[in-house]
């Protein structure tokens, strides 16, 4: 009897549901061509593991999300940020201009920030098409890409589609032009991808 009352297993507690605000996605226009970006459709969201669990994955990097972003466009990284880390999701975002460590070397820092991060979210705008920093932090993410499906995820902000940078044309990217940026779209993406680490 011993045996067979240790080769039961325990039966999972069901996952409490999330009891906050529900974000929506607006449907894009009739009229305009559906955007090459993720879909829409997201299932339901639900806490991550709580912090006190280290047998989770998603805590075996400091960081949930490295945001990459030009200079010009840090208004709109520190929004996004506040919103993922807002989140019930509660996200760990780093933000180069909040944490990175002064003094130290911006390519390693770069670097850094990324190996030590979960997702990468490439803010795609003007700014960052012309900002070499960011040239150098996408193809950083990039070295990584054929193995980390849905770790990098591009949100394409105030560019049209031809204008998507062809070194990520192998990959899906988040609309920017809903009413709220694409951002719920891009904390279900990584919340998504996280839920696969536990």
């Amino acid at each position: 009897w011993l045996r067979q009352a240790l080769a039961k297993k325990p039966k999972k507690m069901p996952d409490c549901p999330e009891s906050s605000r529900s974000d929506t996605s607006q449907p894009t226009p009739q009229d305009s061509p559906p955007p090459l970006g993720l879909s829409s459709v997201t299932s339901p969201s639900t806490p991550l593991t709580p912090a006190g669990d280290s047998s989770s994955g998603r805590w075996s990097k400091d960081y949930d999300v490295c945001v990459c972003h030009s200079e010009e466009d840090l208004v709109a990284a520190q929004e996004l940020v506040s919103y993922l880390e807002g989140s019930t999701a509660s996200l760990r975002c780093f933000l180069q201009l909040r944490d990175a460590t002064p003094g130290s070397a911006i390519a390693s820092e770069l670097c850094q920030a990324l190996s030590s991060s979960h997702c990468r979210v490439l803010l795609i705008t003007p700014g960052f098409l012309r900002d070499p920093w960011c040239k150098y932090q996408m193809l950083q993410a990039l070295t990584e890409a054929p193995g980390a499906e849905g770790r990098t995820i591009p949100l394409l902000s105030g560019l049209s589609r031809a204008a998507y940078p062809p070194e990520l044309r192998f990959m899906y990217y988040v609309d920017g032009r809903g009413p709220d940026g694409g951002f719920h779209q891009l904390k279900e993406a990584v919340v998504r991808y996280l839920r696969t680490l536990s």
